[in-house]
């Protein structure tokens, strides 16, 4: 869903970031970092005190630092391989400390060994899409297929966990946390099945 809709918030809604980030010298790799470790604070920090709204808060403050980094890279010419690799590398970590702090949640004030369960299925499978996505790659195929992109995963539970939150309507949460787990698994089966066919096409082989 971001990566949808990116065009129109880097161009209108965080060009102003950028512009100034930009003047004032910082670079692209310093505010992935930093959006990374607010997210991470704001998912192990709020949500394991059972404080799901305040952390959904913080995250969403420090998420847009995913658009803001790549916004700067392009208009300052920084592009770079370390860069691509450092933000995807970095995301999996942000990724990983929100379903975390989630699975801390419900072993903790949330009270709920189903969803303990539950949730750290989705944490394990949301790596194993991005791994099948990149290992692919990794051997000259294409993976890039699926019901669950990483992006839709991240928007969908953080919607949900803050609406459930604000209106005391966990089962918002409970119910896309149902939806990923079902999601992740069947991109995880298509991104296996594509690379298949590509693979018996494909007389090379493998590492």
């Amino acid at each position: 869903m971001l990566d949808r809709f990116k065009n129109f918030w880097q161009s209108v809604m965080l060009a102003p970031f950028v512009n100034l980030f930009i003047k004032l010298g910082i670079s692209p790799d310093a505010v992935t970092l930093v959006g990374t470790l607010g997210v991470s604070a704001g998912a192990l920090v709020f949500f394991p005190q059972g404080m799901l709204l305040t952390g959904v808060l913080v995250i969403t403050a420090f998420i847009f630092s995913d658009l803001i980094d790549g916004a700067m890279a392009r208009a300052t010419g920084r592009t770079s391989k370390f860069g691509a690799f450092f933000d995807s590398t970095l995301d999996r970590i942000g990724d990983g400390a929100i379903f975390g702090g989630l699975v801390l949640y419900f072993a903790g004030p949330g009270d709920s060994y189903l969803y303990v369960c539950l949730t750290l299925y989705c944490l394990v499978m949301g790596a194993v899409t991005s791994y099948a996505r990149a290992k692919a790659e990794s051997l000259g195929m294409q993976a890039e297929v699926g019901i669950a992109e990483r992006a839709d995963r991240i928007v969908a539970i953080l919607i949900t966990t803050g609406l459930g939150a604000l209106f005391d309507l966990p089962v918002l949460m409970y119910g896309a946390i149902w939806v990923l787990a079902v999601a992740n698994t069947v991109t995880v089966i298509q991104r296996i099945m594509m690379v298949r066919r590509q693979a018996m096409t494909d007389p090379t082989p493998g590492q």
